[in-house]
């Protein structure tokens, strides 16, 4: 190929814009394997936790808001389907539809993690927090000998020893008298705070966070694309790099996909 008829986007080691896409797609997935297998393992170890201490899962979940992580789920999927449609503008070489999905994208993005810094915000202020940090000041979660002492749980309130925190539990009816309330009686006893809470919140930080890295590192990529297609470099002969951002992104919301109900709904 002469100088005068070279490409400008074809990289010197490749010898047709095809086989540089084809080998820009290859070394993509080969890095998003290396993704999944991270996470994969995070999985493996959620599960192992799930099994061998259920308690603490089903106590916990209860404190993470299901209507929250569904909006946010909506919203990556609703992230998905315009990076998408952009991968589709690029090739077709709409240049002004391109621009806006990308800046769509970018804003799901920073949507999402607007609601997820919501949480986070609520965990740390009632001390929901991950090992030695866990020091829960919810009324499920308070230290019973400490609110006790302080009044926030009632005098009769029952106390366990081998139980870090406990919601209050209504008196004990007099000799020979109906308990009141006996069927909320038994499930507040049912909903006492079991041992190593913090390791349920432990695996929430971990994974979440991770994965709020990957978004963050997603919308650093999908800017950088926007850039470049504000200045036009995108078209029906050369699109490589919104495909290939658009594959990362993908699996970014496929993870959430998958920790959405591990975390959120499964009880």
């Amino acid at each position: 190929m002469s100088a005068e008829h070279h490409d400008a986007h074809l990289a010197h080691h490749f010898d047709t814009p095809i086989q540089q896409l084809e080998s820009g797609k290859l070394g993509m997935w080969i890095f998003l394997s290396t993704e999944i297998l991270l996470f994969g393992g995070l999985f493996c170890a959620y599960a192992v936790y799930r099994s061998n201490h259920p308690e603490i899962f089903v106590y916990a979940h209860r404190f993470l808001d299901t209507r929250l992580g569904a909006i946010n789920t909506v919203i990556l999927i609703g992230s998905s389907f315009t990076m998408a449609w952009a991968v589709r503008c690029a090739q077709l070489g709409k240049q002004k539809a391109l621009v806006v999905l990308l800046g769509v994208t970018i804003l799901c993005a920073c949507g999402f993690l607007g609601i997820k810094a919501v949480e986070y915000e609520h965990k740390w202020k009632d001390g929901l927090l991950w090992g030695k940090r866990y020091k829960a000041k919810t009324e499920h979660g308070a230290h019973a000998p400490a609110a006790k002492a302080k009044g926030l749980l009632p005098p009769t309130a029952k106390v366990n020893p081998e139980v870090k925190s406990l919601i209050p539990l209504p008196a004990e009816a007099p000799h020979g008298l109906a308990a009141p309330g006996h069927a909320a009686r038994a499930e507040h006893a049912a909903m006492e705070a079991p041992k190593n809470v913090q390791t349920f919140f432990s695996i929430y930080f971990l994974m979440t966070g991770l994965h709020g890295i990957h978004v963050i590192a997603g919308m650093v990529v999908l800017s950088w694309m926007l850039l470049r297609a504000i200045r036009g470099e995108f078209g029906p002969a050369y699109y490589t790099p919104v495909d290939l951002a658009g594959l990362y992104w993908h699996v970014v919301d496929l993870i959430w996909i998958y920790l959405f109900p591990l975390l959120y709904l499964i009880h």
